[in-house]
């Protein structure tokens, strides 16, 4: 009895291990899809409110997982603010009164240049594959794949600002959805992927639409107009040289 008691036990742990790996793999596999190590690309961001509307073009170059720069290249109102992060410190640029921000930890929850993107959502401070516990809790079919809802907890002490995440990935790495909850575990913002294109030799939805929970009649959509993988990028584009230094 007591060693067919073990024997479940130990298939439990063996079975809750694989479920754990295949949920983290499926993290990693989407991350590797849509940013790959290095990554450059050219996007529109478009900002709807109750009260106002705009669009940003901007370019974004990633250097996974370390470094981050994003250029605003219009309308002519923003055009040469930038963001860069190297590590765990992050910094704005604003051409208008010629200043260079350093954004403290406490602000990366704030909105990225009035979106509902947060600081963190845009340079990717935290890291999905290292800072979280990433568990399937339901797969289904849809399109005639399957997708699986995975829950990423934060891990104890990782440098993160959000309670819990929800994915609802396709078992071909394909974002579908992601939600973000509040340590209270209230969801605060859904983003939506659509549009599936070809963009830099690999099938990514191009499209992606935030809401906040709050005001659903508010999105940030952003649109993937160019996008390159693995291509070098020089190490002075991630300087704070740089990124006072608008073209």
């Amino acid at each position: 009895m007591l060693n067919a008691l073990c024997l479940i036990i130990f298939w439990l742990l063996v079975s809750s291990a694989q479920a754990t790996e295949n949920a983290r793999a499926l993290i990693t596999g989407m991350e590797t899809l849509m940013w790959s190590k290095k990554s450059h690309g050219i996007f529109t961001m478009s900002i709807k409110t109750q009260y106002w509307q705009r669009q940003l073009e901007l370019e974004a170059w990633l250097d996974r997982p370390n470094k981050t720069f994003i250029r605003i290249h219009s309308p002519k109102k923003e055009k040469g603010v930038g963001s860069l992060r190297i590590g765990g410190e992050m910094w704005n640029y604003i051409p208008k009164i010629d200043r260079t921000i350093k954004i403290p930890p406490s602000m990366m929850l704030q909105p990225w240049m009035g979106s509902d993107f947060s600081n963190d959502d845009l340079v990717k401070e935290s890291s999905l594959e290292n800072d979280y516990n990433h568990e399937i809790s339901e797969s289904f079919t849809q399109d005639g794949k399957t997708v699986y809802r995975i829950t990423s907890i934060p891990k104890p002490d990782a440098p993160v600002v959000w309670g819990k995440l929800e994915f609802l990935i396709y078992s071909d790495f394909i974002p579908l959805q992601q939600s973000f909850f509040d340590e209270r575990g209230q969801i605060v913002k859904v983003m939506n992927y659509s549009d599936v294109r070809v963009m830099g030799g690999r099938k990514i939805p191009t499209r992606w639409r935030m809401v906040p929970q709050d005001k659903t009649d508010q999105f940030t959509e952003i649109v993937v107009k160019q996008l390159s993988f693995d291509d070098p990028l020089d190490d002075e584009l991630f300087s704070l040289r740089n990124l006072r230094n608008p073209k």
